[in-house]
């Protein structure tokens, strides 16, 4: 297909972080300290619930989720949600999504975008957990417009995603 003079395709990975999270096993929370919810594939269906570990508040600040986050679970049932149950910890087999160059609708709806073929790949392997990998990211094109373009579109998107994460919120 034609690419509008001035924008270009990239790789997903290229228009976004995708951070993998730590085996939270290994940062218990101690007895009677303060503790951040440990969040994993569960965590991102049900929420925070009885049943979720407790990590350490002792992470590197990068592990640590806050509201309006995009997570992406990349193993098992892959999903990408935006996060809105309160901050918490990265577990291991969820990316948390960021981006210091492009906005958050933009990596978070081609994340979506691609999700079904993730879905695809997952499903092929052999194991009980299927999973993508970062090779998978690569390999997962975006179209990317020009800066003008993309501020005009981000003047209608942004508040829409905003607006998403408010009524969640609420």
């Amino acid at each position: 297909e034609e690419v509008p003079s001035g924008w270009e395709t990239k790789p997903l990975d290229e228009i976004a972080e995708f951070l993998n999270g730590l085996a939270l096993q290994k940062y218990p929370a101690k007895e009677g300290e303060e503790y951040l919810p440990a969040i994993k594939i569960r965590e991102l269906r049900s929420g925070i619930t009885e049943q979720t570990d407790k990590a350490s508040l002792d992470l590197p600040l990068e592990y640590i989720i806050e509201d309006g986050d995009i997570l992406f679970s990349w193993s098992g049932s892959l999903e990408v949600v935006i996060w809105t149950n309160g901050k918490g910890a990265l577990n291991q087999h969820l990316f948390k999504v960021s981006s210091d160059e492009y906005p958050k609708w933009f990596y978070y709806y081609w994340t979506k975008h691609h999700l079904p073929h993730f879905r695809h790949i997952a499903e092929g392997k052999a194991t009980t957990m299927g999973h993508i990998q970062k090779h998978n990211l690569s390999e997962s094109e975006v179209l990317v417009p020009d800066k003008n373009a993309l501020s005009e579109i981000n003047k209608l998107m942004a508040p829409i995603l905003d607006k998403i994460v408010a009524l969640r919120l609420e």
